[in-house]
């Protein structure tokens, strides 16, 4: 990731800022998916998926990505070695290659653990979720993101945040046969936290992916009584107003929605 995008999620430590700022998901050019085609069959793994990412590259890009994995392995201590990474990292992302990014991420938190690391490892593996139509990879991305956000949660047990994210990558890839795994994930947490505003707001943001408006409006009222400084909370709260009908309300939200 680059290093504003890097400071964001380590900072936040949430990967449902995804859900509140609409991060962008630019589809799968041709050339994503014919690569994703050739994992088709077999198991994914982290060195098919960067394999494959470089067969995306120019010559020029594959040798710069060279020079960057050679810093990697010229590294004399974890300090020196996850920096590298992260700039390696930082890199694949810039390119919008996703899964190598998270692939590379994963590594960082691997070297340096702490459960921001593997939040931002989450996170990583979250969005390449999100923009992957191939099943097998949306598979190995939704396990790689609920490992890392469990590593995540288990250095840092009070951290509500980090069991959210793990509903929302439920969410995103819902199991076959639990496809109300997310739900239930998230209704455990509030029994458990009913002070949570981010426990309220993915509750909110899932009911408006399902058109419960009305369930979407009681759960993001809630959030937002709970944190008022959250700058996402009214715009989602907006657009709940809006798909009720409760246009007045959703009017005067609208300032303070950025």
């Amino acid at each position: 990731m680059s290093k504003p995008q890097y400071a964001v999620l380590a900072t936040a430590g949430l990967l449902f800022i995804a859900l509140y700022f609409g991060l962008k998901t630019t589809p799968p050019s041709w050339k994503t998916q014919e690569a994703s085609r050739a994992l088709r069959g077999e198991q994914a793994s982290a060195d098919q998926i960067v394999a494959q990412a470089k067969n995306r590259l120019s010559p020029e890009e594959r040798s710069n990505v060279m020079v960057l994995e050679q810093a990697v392995g010229a590294a004399t201590d974890d300090t020196e070695r996850a920096a590298r990474l992260k700039a390696l990292s930082g890199w694949w992302y810039a390119r919008g290659q996703r899964g190598a990014a998270a692939v590379v991420a994963e590594q960082v938190a691997e070297v340096l653990p702490s459960d921001s690391a593997w939040s931002v490892a989450g996170a990583s593996y979250y969005q390449a979720l999100q923009s992957e139509t191939d099943t097998r990879l949306r598979t190995y991305y939704a396990e790689r993101a609920i490992r890392a956000f469990e590593s995540a949660a288990s250095l840092a047990p009070d951290r509500v945040e980090h069991r959210v994210n793990v509903a929302l990558v439920y969410a995103e890839n819902p199991p076959a046969e639990n496809p109300m795994k997310a739900v239930q994930l998230l209704r455990d947490l509030e029994q458990k936290y009913p002070e949570s505003a981010p426990v309220y707001n993915a509750l909110g943001r899932l009911a408006l992916k399902t058109g419960q408006w009305e369930r979407a409006i009681e759960r993001l009222e809630k959030a937002l009584a709970l944190d008022p400084t959250n700058p996402n909370t009214p715009c989602l709260l907006m657009q709940a107003y809006e798909n009720a009908g409760q246009t007045a309300k959703a009017a005067a939200l609208a300032p303070k929605c950025q």
